[in-house]
């Protein structure tokens, strides 16, 4: 199944472009001068093991959904290093001549699945339908037309044939991890996360994982931004591929792609 971006919705281009002005402005202002720091735009839905890896290293991080973060790289915000959760925005930003020759990397895979807050009782069967778990409740989901969480999350609900039975259910969030929230707070009955994001939370609790098939596969791939190759970034790149690396983000629910030859 291929992914596509959004050409038209509510959440248009158009209609994103003054607010990611303003929030790639405000980047270029918060984020540190320092020239030996590196600085990653990633999806949010890395944030607990990207942490992990960073820790103790000069770098700053800005999370953020996959579409705001790919926008404000391509309007010039100050990213050294790109992680995005689907190909479909990194190939945008190959074709804008945003990324580094040679440095696009499918680092990591993922899974979906839908979540219930951990205290909540949830009658679930071998095959049960997605639509008899949720029955009427809130279901929390990342912007299904620009979000990749989301943009997977509806292609699922659209191949098992349950897209327009949930659409009247959905809770629409600006990333992965505030629907992640919603569910952890008691806020939504129910949200459709990465399989990393449900691991990341002791308050939400599993209940169905959606068959890879349901979907496009789900990766995330990592470039430096053009410009910005220099040996500080280039010494990040790498251990972000390191084994070190590939053991916490196993750890944290992802699959570590092999390198391609």
């Amino acid at each position: 199944m291929t992914l596509h971006l959004p050409q038209s919705s509510q959440y248009s281009v158009q209609m994103l472009r003054p607010r990611l002005i303003s929030a790639a402005l405000i980047l270029a202002l918060a984020l540190p001068a320092n020239a030996d720091s590196v600085t990653i735009f990633a999806a949010a839905s890395l944030k607990t093991a990207l942490d992990e890896i960073t820790q103790g290293t000069d770098t700053s991080v800005s999370y953020a959904a996959t579409s705001t973060l790919a926008r404000q790289v391509e309007l010039g915000a100050p990213a050294d290093l790109v992680i995005t959760a689907n190909a479909a925005w990194m190939d945008h930003l190959a074709a804008q001549a945003r990324l580094a020759s040679d440095t696009r990397r499918d680092l990591l895979g993922n899974s979906l699945v839908l979540i219930a807050p951990a205290d909540m009782a949830v009658n679930t069967q071998a095959n049960q339908p997605v639509n008899e778990i949720i029955g009427s409740a809130r279901l929390a989901m990342a912007l299904v037309d620009a979000v990749p969480a989301g943009i997977y999350g509806k292609e699922a609900l659209i191949s098992l044939g349950l897209w327009d039975v949930i659409l009247p259910n959905i809770v629409q969030t600006d990333n992965v991890r505030a629907a992640l929230r919603l569910v952890a707070m008691g806020e939504a009955a129910f949200g459709i996360v990465y399989a990393s994001d449900a691991k990341a939370e002791p308050r939400v609790q599993v209940v169905h994982q959606f068959d890879p098939v349901t979907h496009g596969p789900i990766l995330y791939p990592m470039a430096i931004v053009a410009g910005r190759d220099t040996p500080n970034v280039r010494t990040l790149w790498d251990k972000l591929q390191s084994p070190e690396a590939a053991h916490i983000f196993t750890r944290n629910g992802f699959l570590v792609l092999e390198p391609a030859q």
